[in-house]
């Protein structure tokens, strides 16, 4: 997970209140959250949770039913201009124009954003740099393989300098190997640029790799939001699972030691949480051996981010449809 610390203690986005509704439908229900400047924000959640959602109304795609937000202090219903020019944004489905080169695609988005001449050259040789395609910048992008035009795509979303960077869904499709390579250029846009990021992911390794915060979201609702570790730490510690077949007389002699957070029966043994599962290890089994209780096996596991959206919603968290990056793609097109 990221470990850094927010350059700023300025608040880039401010968001009160959300709520949007389709009909009957609540799509996104009383969400609140802020983003310091600088940071990495996540949004965590399954398909229909109200993600996509949430950053079209951010990004000015569409309007909010109730509720304020704001971009570096500028409201997203009444200065839609003014936010416009302050965001970049990353679609989760590609948005290049196969048929012209790496550098085309570049030089067409600066010119829709107003950069020209010198800069526009220079920012777009900086970009290139950044996301290491400058040999690759006059090849024709339906030659590029699916990593280097998402490289590309997130190159493109900040080509006009933007205080806050969307990125939908940035690794979607991608194999574990391009997908860790995209999370370094991210990370390095971050922090060499000092740009505010928000992303929408469903893979928890990537919120836990990249984000200083993670809101979980579910049913158009935050139901919680912190770091990763204090996330995780929520849980109450380690996993400890202990193989016996005196699972009762096991949980009674454990009961009796503070040192466990929680002790519950599992298929074929004992399911304990503490705070160090590592150090719980050996205390558990001489708790054990002095009960005359055989042990069979012991297992640690580290909780994950999987283990918290479970706890949350008791359910696997599941993909982002493809439908909802088309309609967020197709909303913002029909606004440039």
């Amino acid at each position: 997970m990221a470990s850094k610390s927010p350059g700023s203690v300025n608040d880039s986005i401010v968001v009160s209140n959300l709520t949007k509704r389709f009909g009957n439908f609540t799509a996104v229900d009383n969400v609140s959250f802020k983003v310091k400047e600088g940071e990495i924000f996540g949004l965590l959640g399954p398909n229909g949770a109200g993600k996509t959602t949430t950053i079209s109304i951010l990004s000015t795609i569409i309007s909010l039913t109730s509720g304020t937000a704001t971009i570096d202090g500028k409201n997203v219903v009444k200065e839609k201009d003014a936010v416009r020019k302050l965001i970049g944004i990353v679609f989760q489905d590609p948005s290049l124009d196969d048929e012209l080169t790496g550098r085309e695609n570049l030089d067409f988005h600066a010119r829709l954003y107003g950069v020209v001449g010198k800069e526009k050259k220079e920012i777009i040789e900086r970009v290139l740099r950044l996301v290491e395609l400058e040999d690759k910048a006059n090849r024709q992008v339906k030659t590029y393989s699916g990593g280097m035009k998402r490289r590309l795509e997130i190159a493109r979303g900040f080509i006009h300098n933007p205080k806050v960077l969307f990125l939908d869904e940035p690794t979607i499709g991608l194999d574990p190997q391009t997908r860790r390579k995209i999370w370094n250029y991210i990370l390095k846009l971050n922090e060499d640029e000092h740009i505010t990021i928000i992303l929408t992911t469903h893979y928890m390794e990537e919120a836990d790799e990249l984000c200083d915060r993670i809101a979980i979201i579910d049913h158009g609702k935050i139901i919680k939001l912190d770091t990763s570790e204090k996330l995780k730490d929520s849980l109450g510690g380690d996993i400890i699972r202990v193989g016996t077949a005196k699972r009762k007389e096991l949980i009674a002699k454990l009961k009796k030691n503070k040192l466990f957070h929680s002790i519950k029966e599992s298929e074929g043994g004992v399911e304990i949480t503490t705070k160090n599962g590592s150090e719980a290890i050996p205390k558990i089994i001489e708790i054990a051996q002095k009960a005359g209780i055989d042990v069979e096996y012991t297992t640690l596991k580290r909780p994950t981010l999987e283990d918290v959206f479970i706890s949350l919603t008791g359910k696997e968290i599941r993909s982002e449809s493809a439908d909802a990056g088309n309609q967020f793609k197709r909303g913002w097109a029909g606004r440039r």
